[in-house]
């Protein structure tokens, strides 16, 4: 079955979130974080502000799947963690 936005988003935001208190994740949540955003992109329910995110919170992953430091690479992004989560609370 399939997830729903809703479902879609509140899993970005529990990865993003785990991200940012643990300062610590796996290459897996970052591959699951690319899939996540890109099934968020073509959705039409999504605003605009959240698309833009979207594609830096991409950015962020395609970076965390590809680094020999994962740990390092979420450490150094920890604040725009937690500034996506706010913003995405506040559109979706």
């Amino acid at each position: 079955m399939p997830l729903s936005h809703n479902d879609q988003v509140t899993l970005l935001t529990d990865i993003l979130t785990n991200h940012q208190t643990d300062a610590r994740g796996s290459v897996a949540e970052c591959e699951q974080l690319e899939r996540l955003v890109k099934s968020l992109m073509v959705n039409g329910q999504i605003d605009q502000n959240v698309k833009n995110i979207l594609q830096e919170i991409y950015y962020y992953s395609q970076q965390g799947a590809q680094t020999a430091d994962l740990d390092q690479h979420i450490l150094a992004n920890r604040e725009n963690l937690s500034q996506w989560v706010n913003e995405i609370g506040q559109f979706s």
